[in-house]
């Protein structure tokens, strides 16, 4: 049986083995950009458990709850959100128990699995959810006819250990690099440490002082192949009559809109996630089910770019939250690297400007803390990086004290010009759809470093090569930088107002030559403006309208 200090020694051994193995799983990388941290991510998650649990004395449903809560806050990227969810889901179903056989422990995992897939309800097989999945499944049929735990474990850990190997035969952008998925890498390793405590090993021991102080590679979700152009969401404040036909006609609206679609019936609300065509189709429905709380309908058809964040010093939103009192209609939160960036935006009267690093994404938490500092009734966030957007979102449903917009800006170009955008006499509404335009009328490219050798689109690329990527997509491989710029100017010669952020690697007098290499290739009516920005890792970030 499983009792409430046997399940804090497993999230606490699950949480010291994915520290200790978060860089490995970091180099389980598709990508050759070095800016992604799934290893690093989904560490930071499992420490926020950590922190809670050290002086934990209670029973098996009030450490679940402690588990879930501190997961949910604090989150980071795309793969902590999911890997929240999980938790959340057995917590729900542990709910009341003092302790929990193979049977309950099995169809807590079973809830765990349907709670994280309502995040994302048409999947990619071969991620994490997979491997989650059909570990929960093997676990379901163990515990039928089985009562010992370490079997149970046993059975579960090995399934997603044989689910994680095929994930190359799932994902062919994964066995095209010959690696497998790192979220269901992490997954395995947390199972990993929670089965030693099971088969009474003990606590693995966590091999580092600090959690994280290195990067690595990008975040392996992503978006390649749009076929529905509008990311479309909002929440729903339910009418008091609300009927459940009502509910279950707009759930078939939501689900045969498009693809990506998500639908969460809770007490008070309706969420609602949809890749679609047709968003107006979506939120006539909604509003039959009672009064759009939110509205975010953006444009999909623009490819994520990846800006990442560096620690730069000064307030952190990490500090205990203090709900500040309404001062004004609105208020802007933004992710934001690079001194020279982090100044742009408070120019723009930014209230509050959440910095990172590259090996750390802004935790839910710090989003949630940065939003209570802001005094405002309304605050719009912009995280600029589209690893930084399941956070912001996951903040935005757990804040109720004020109203939040979410942005789905996945650039800083894109959150300046939603920034720019802006107009204090508008409406929620109608700001929310001037910053969404002005957002997807920015095209963004970058400069930067391949951090080891890869395969990408059948291509081969070496460590040190110069990388120009466009629409936040690698579309250039290149020798010198200058060769990469020569390639990136042909794509800005539509667009007449060009600013260049050169980061921190960059030497002023490089990227005043540069500014002027890139003069000349581009007609004379274009205008070039060079702005220090200090971003780390990106030799240059280039915005273009």
């Amino acid at each position: 049986m499983i009792n409430g200090q046997v399940f804090r020694d497993m999230v606490l051994s699950g949480a010291n083995a994915i520290d200790n193995e978060k860089e490995k799983i970091n180099s389980l990388n598709v990508f050759p950009v070095p800016d992604g941290d799934t290893g690093i991510n989904m560490s930071l998650t499992m420490q926020a458990a950590k922190k809670n649990l050290l002086t934990f004395n209670g029973d098996l449903s009030q450490c679940a709850d402690v588990v879930a809560s501190s997961l949910l806050r604090g989150a980071r990227g795309n793969s902590g959100v999911i890997l929240s969810l999980f938790f959340r889901g057995i917590s729900k179903e542990l709910k009341g128990l003092k302790e929990a056989d193979t049977g309950a422990m099995a169809r807590a995992f079973k809830n765990g699995v349907d709670s994280a897939y309502k995040a994302v309800r048409k999947p990619t097989e071969g991620t994490i959810l997979t491997v989650m999945r059909l570990a929960a499944d093997a676990g379901l049929e163990n515990a039928e006819n089985n009562s010992d735990m370490v079997l149970f474990f046993n059975c579960v850990y090995d399934a997603a250990a044989d689910t994680l190997a095929k994930t190359p035969e799932m994902l062919p952008v994964l066995k095209q690099a010959k690696v497998v998925d790192a979220g269901g890498k992490g997954l395995l390793t947390i199972f990993e440490g929670m089965l030693s405590v099971i088969r009474g090993e003990g606590i693995i021991e966590s091999s580092e002082s600090e959690s994280v102080e290195e990067a690595a590679s990008f975040e392996e979700f992503n978006t390649e192949d749009i076929k529905f152009a509008y990311c479309t969401e909002c929440i729903v404040d339910k009418k008091s009559d609300v009927t459940d036909a009502e509910i279950e006609a707009f759930a078939k609206v939501v689900m045969n809109a498009g693809d990506s679609d998500v639908f969460v019936d809770d007490t008070d609300i309706i969420k609602v996630h949809v890749h679609t065509n047709d968003p107006g189709k979506v939120l006539s429905a909604a509003v039959t089910c009672g009064a759009l709380a939110t509205v975010k309908v953006e444009n999909m058809k623009l490819q994520h770019s990846n800006a990442v964040v560096e620690q730069q010093g000064g307030e952190t939103a990490s500090s205990e939250p203090k709900i500040a009192e309404p001062e004004k209609k609105y208020g802007f939160v933004s992710v934001a690297v690079g001194e020279g960036i982090c100044e742009f935006f408070r120019d723009l009267v930014v209230d509050f400007v959440v910095e990172g690093c590259q090996t750390m994404n802004p935790s839910t938490e710090d989003i949630i803390s940065a939003v209570y500092k802001t005094p405002s009734e309304v605050v719009f966030v912009l995280p600029n990086n589209k690893n930084i957007y399941m956070a912001a979102k996951q903040a935005a449903e757990i804040i109720e004290e004020k109203q939040v917009v979410v942005i789905r800006t996945t650039s800083v170009p894109q959150g300046i010009s939603s920034m720019l955008a802006f107009d204090e006499g508008a409406s929620v509404e109608e700001n929310t759809d001037n910053m969404k335009a002005a957002k997807d009328s920015v095209f963004t490219a970058s400069m930067t470093f391949a951090a080891r050798d890869s395969v990408f689109e059948n291509s081969e690329i070496h460590e040190g090569q110069i990388l120009g990527l466009v629409e936040g997509k690698v579309t250039y491989v290149e020798d010198t930088r200058n060769a990469c710029m020569e390639k990136l100017a042909s794509d800005l010669k539509d667009h007449s107002y060009i600013t260049v952020f050169y980061g921190s690697d960059v030497e002023e007098s490089e990227a005043e030559e540069m500014s002027e290499y890139l003069k000349s290739l581009l007609p004379d009516d274009k205008e070039v403006v060079l702005v220090n920005g200090g971003q780390p890792v990106y030799f240059y970030l280039i915005s273009a309208e």
